[in-house]
């Protein structure tokens, strides 16, 4: 660690630095508003090559074995953290709660260097983590060190602006405020999109020419066989996977109450349609070409759609889901890549890249694989944007009503503030407020 030199600052920037930093969603969001990074972390062999590709950073640092002195200052701690267990949850000791997890570093360097602004992103189940104990841990142990929050964390998805992803991640702002940490900052999203607002075509590319992508023969001659399927049963809105296997169940006793119910609700849709699928079965020789997952089927568009082909398709473990196409599912790191129905093809590097909001000049790996997982692993970029845009306009008002005063973080709001309306990329913002209760 002796060799990172903290880089010189032109005058109106400020400085951040990027903890289990990926390929740089924090970066692209901080450096749009003026910041500038003077550390990053990650130990990810790929991610440190593409970030230092992207921002000539290195960024092949372990957090866990860096001494927090020799970090360099900065006014903002950016990181998507691991959620992680506490093994003193709900204790309330404080820091020493998080000791042997990750976020344990974060708060050793937010405990030396007192950084102005915290921003954390995590996944949705960090609200409900390990009985809820995991949240009330790093609530009170950010506090401890004199950070005001909001009271719970705050939930944001891509798709609410506009972004065709459904993708609920949790937020974590803070701002140094030691007098003021029982007085919670209070966020309120208005006017958001909801999921019919989207479309995915929104972000796709027409002429997509590159055999990489296209569905493959296989994969054409299931997903054609379940669209007859669809078809010509007496039902569209069928509200139950669809289990080839268990059509001709003899005994259902042996499975538990739940599965009985889907099982006899197949039986009854054989029944009923029992001489189409006679023949359909008949035509695909019993399905016995298929692969155990792909004699499953999920049919999640209600009666919006007439073919399969319409909507977006991804043939996960529990089968073959259809779903309408105003937002793809979120993208997780190489899992299930999204097939478009209308272009028999999946997702493509670029694409993905969109829905994480990254810039069109932004060098992805060069392995397709690591390219896709990295963008699954990414956060979302505009989200970053609007949410701390947000935060750092409304909290300079409120931090100028509060009974402490410190001239440096007044001289870095006004800094920030400046900054993000000189630099920030311009896009649509929702009627977001903040106050202390």
């Amino acid at each position: 660690m002796n060799h990172i030199q903290q880089e010189q600052l032109r005058k109106g920037e400020f400085r951040f630095i990027d903890l289990f930093c990926g390929i740089g969603g924090f970066h692209q969001a901080m450096e749009a508003f003026g910041g500038v990074c003077v550390f990053a972390s990650d130990i990810d062999v790929a991610c440190n090559k593409v970030y230092q590709q992207n921002y000539n950073i290195t960024s092949d640092y372990d957090i866990t074995s860096v001494d927090e002195t020799k970090i360099p200052k900065h006014d903002v701690l950016c990181g998507g953290f691991p959620c992680q267990a506490f093994s003193k949850a709900g204790k309330q000791t404080g820091i020493n709660d998080t000791r042997g997890t990750l976020f344990f570093d974060i708060l050793r360097i937010l405990q030396y260097h007192k950084t102005h602004y915290i921003f954390l992103e995590n996944v949705r189940n960090l609200v409900s983590h390990d009985n809820g104990n995991t949240w009330k841990v790093i609530q009170q142990s950010l506090k401890t060190l004199g950070y005001r929050l909001t009271e719970t964390p705050i939930v944001f998805s891509p798709h609410q602006i506009g972004i065709p992803q459904f993708r609920e991640r949790v937020y974590i702002l803070g701002v140094y405020d030691p007098l003021n940490v029982d007085n919670p900052i209070d966020l309120h999203f208005n006017d958001l999109f909801s999921k019919d607002n989207n479309s995915i075509y929104s972000i796709l590319d027409k002429n997509i020419k590159d055999p990489k992508y296209s569905i493959s023969t296989y994969e054409e001659m299931i997903l054609t066989a379940w669209d007859e399927f669809h078809q010509g049963i007496d039902i569209k809105t069928i509200g139950f996977p669809i289990w080839y296997d268990f059509f001709h169940c003899q005994d259902i006793s042996q499975y538990p109450q739940w599965k009985q119910e889907f099982i006899r609700k197949n039986m009854e849709l054989y029944t009923r349609n029992k001489k189409f699928i006679q023949q359909w079965e008949r035509k695909y020789s019993y399905l016995k070409d298929f692969a155990p997952t792909h004699r499953k089927f999920e049919w999640q568009c209600g009666d919006s759609l007439q073919s399969l082909w319409e909507g977006v398709i991804q043939l996960r473990p529990s089968g073959i889901r259809v779903k309408k196409p105003n937002i793809f599912p979120a993208l997780v790191a190489i899992v299930q890549i999204p097939i478009i129905g209308k272009y028999k093809r999946r997702l493509t590097i670029n694409e993905c890249a969109k829905l994480q909001s990254f810039p069109a000049d932004f060098i992805p790996s060069e392995t397709q694989q690591q390219a896709y997982k990295q963008f699954g692993n990414s956060v979302n970029i505009d989200v970053l944007k609007h949410v701390f845009r947000t935060f750092i306009e409304n909290e300079h008002i409120q931090f100028k009503s509060t009974t402490i005063h410190y001239n440096q973080l007044d001289n870095q709001l006004a800094i920030l503030r400046n900054t993000l309306f000189d630099n920030a990329t311009n896009y649509n913002t929702s009627d977001i407020k903040i106050s202390g209760h």
